[in-house]
């Protein structure tokens, strides 16, 4: 089945399955492999992407949710002074070391930042609570976090 929905800004149409994972779409048939599977249960963040403008999951979305829809993934997103800025904080901090779970944890601080414009470390932890680390150990990422409270971090950038 052809199904039509918009990929970064763009309008794209791929042959698949209604029931095939949109991650699995995104990554197989589009190159876009900024967008990770960790678990495959919604569960550890490495996929994370947003839907019409809500973070989701990707490993858990039938391309059936997406038909006529707007997805913006990593790729697009690191194109945005939002992103910039993440990016910074992040490098500054020492938030990265492998690299694998971080995609997926930019796009949860971005959100967490639109949900809380100026967050405690109360509301990060609970932010960033879905998406697993195994390198950094969290508090370099709580420290680029405050970093960008700080700095007066704009979601809408």
């Amino acid at each position: 089945m052809k199904i039509n929905f918009n990929l970064n800004n763009k309008a794209v149409s791929v042959e698949s399955t209604l029931s095939r994972r949109l991650l699995d779409v995104l990554r197989e048939e589009f190159d876009l492999t900024g967008t990770k599977e960790g678990c495959a249960e919604g569960e550890c963040g490495a996929c994370l992407l947003y839907v019409d403008d809500l973070l989701v999951n990707s490993c858990l979305i039938p391309m059936a949710n997406v038909i006529g829809k707007s997805v913006i993934t990593i790729e697009a997103f690191s194109e945005t002074l939002a992103y910039q800025a993440i990016e910074k904080a992040f490098v500054t901090s020492g938030a990265v070391q492998c690299g694998y779970c971080t995609p997926g944890m930019v796009m949860a601080v971005h959100e967490l930042f639109k949900t809380y414009p100026s967050p405690s470390l109360e509301h990060v932890k609970e932010g960033l609570s879905g998406n697993l680390c195994r390198c950094t150990g969290y508090q370099m990422i709580f420290d680029a976090v405050e970093l960008l409270r700080e700095g007066g971090y704009r979601h809408d950038q």
